[in-house]
């Protein structure tokens, strides 16, 4: 634990953690992860993150809005690499919390913790550029592997990176899922990573080229189905930071501000009381000087659903 905690103080002041520490903590998640089932569960209260994307200093913006870790109970939806210029210190930071504190930090896969898409957008040239070699990627991405796929909040709240699959009808469907692999092209594991709701009906082409697209009866037949209230993913760029779409049945969550340092966008998290009524806390990003206390501002917002 003390290692854990020297980690976590180095982590938060910005300074990436050496090789062999990275090791360490690369071999101890994979044997935490490798005794966790694809799809956990998670009680509530918990605060549901959406997409990070190596920005760190507003992951760091995030704890200051949503609590800290582990007075908070942490639940995020994956994508914590690539784009951002600190995709290391993130996805360190989140193991060590995760590790530290098992109970009250929780991570699933997003479609960005790949090989292949690490090799395009970013995270596979920042390790080599700060280690000097390919060693942390190919540690970091082993790790990614073994991240689980789902969550259930209280049996009523099914949470995913990306969406939902024509290939899976049934949450013991996931739980049967061989997930120890990098991401398929296509198939059910592909379907949650990458699909997106939309407004059209039934199941559509997805135009990122994996996954697919769905509509509200599709939400609506998966909730009934496993006595669900709702789906929450990530995924999706959203400019407020959240979005309801298709009656209740899906929210999106986004929690990178302004998306790749250009697109202008708020972030959100989403607070999940013990009554499993939803709330968001929506932010700016944080403020460029990294000694800055100032807030990058918050705005609390009106529950829209009681579930």
């Amino acid at each position: 634990m003390a290692d854990l905690d020297k980690c976590i103080e180095q982590l938060h002041r910005g300074e990436h953690l050496s090789e062999a520490d990275v090791k360490k903590i690369c071999s101890m998640a994979k044997e935490y992860f490798s005794q966790v089932k694809n799809v956990i569960c998670v009680e509530s209260p918990v605060t549901v993150c959406g997409d990070i994307h190596g920005q760190f200093f507003d992951l760091i913006e995030l704890f200051k809005i949503g609590g800290e870790s582990p007075n908070t109970n942490y639940l995020f939806l994956g994508d914590y690499v690539d784009r951002g210029y600190h995709s290391v210190e993130v996805v360190t930071l989140l193991l060590c919390l995760k590790l530290r504190y098992k109970n009250r930090l929780h991570m699933l896969r997003g479609n960005h913790e790949s090989r292949q898409i690490t090799q395009v957008y970013g995270f596979y040239d920042e390790c080599v550029r700060k280690y000097g070699s390919e060693s942390v990627w190919k540690m970091l991405t082993d790790v990614f592997d073994y991240l689980p796929l789902a969550a259930e909040i209280d049996k009523q709240i099914f949470c995913v990176h990306g969406g939902l699959s024509p290939s899976i009808d049934s949450l013991d469907h996931i739980r049967t899922l061989d997930r120890v692999q990098e991401i398929p092209l296509d198939g059910p594991m592909c379907d949650l990573m990458w699909s997106d709701p939309d407004e059209r009906s039934s199941w559509g082409i997805s135009p990122r080229g994996a996954g697919y697209t769905f509509g509200q009866d599709v939400s609506e037949q998966f909730n009934h189905n496993n006595d669900l209230t709702m789906v929450a993913r990530a995924h999706q760029l959203v400019m407020e930071g959240y979005n309801w779409c298709h009656d209740g049945n899906v929210v999106t969550i986004f929690s990178a501000p302004n998306y790749c340092y250009r697109c202008g966008n708020k972030a959100a998290i989403m607070e999940v009381d013990d009554l499993l009524n939803c709330s968001f806390l929506q932010f700016d990003p944080a403020p460029r000087s990294e000694n800055s206390t100032t807030s990058g501002g918050q705005k609390k917002i009106t529950p829209e659903y009681f579930l």
